[in-house]
């Protein structure tokens, strides 16, 4: 199982979203010059410890990744905006990782648009977090 795989698979989904411009999608770090609405992703792993997802040998199977999406823009509109892009192609889908079975992403909740002026300009955000598993095929 990979990491980055699963990683990988997550990021060009989000990539896909429609519309015009193409959809902004950062893996974790924000460059300085960037659109004012993009998508920011920070991805982590867990195997959870779960009775049903160990193999015969007793290891564990089940591999699990939480994506925060921050919707970033430069209203409260255009955040959610970007999270209503980011959403349009992840929630439900079913990504595609070599030798796993994926299940659909799921929606594990929302914060409210929040205003940040730490940077000197007033910039827009909604976190979005999302999970998805897979097991071996």
């Amino acid at each position: 199982m990979s990491v980055q795989a699963h990683a990988d698979a997550f990021l060009a989904r989000a990539r896909s979203a429609p519309g015009t411009p193409a959809l902004a999608v950062y893996d974790g770090v924000v460059p300085d010059v960037h659109e004012p609405a993009y998508l920011a992703v920070y991805l982590y792993a867990e195997t959870p410890e779960l009775t049903d997802s160990r193999s015969m040998r007793g290891g564990s199977e089940r591999f699990v990744m939480h994506a925060i999406c921050h919707a970033v823009g430069g209203s409260a509109s255009a955040a959610r905006a970007v999270s209503q892009r980011g959403r349009s192609v992840l929630l439900d889908a079913v990504l595609t990782v070599a030798g796993r079975r994926c299940f659909p992403i799921r929606s594990e909740g929302s914060n409210p648009v929040l205003r940040d002026e730490s940077t000197g300009a007033a910039v827009f955000d909604q976190a979005d977090l999302y999970r998805f598993e897979s097991v071996p095929a």
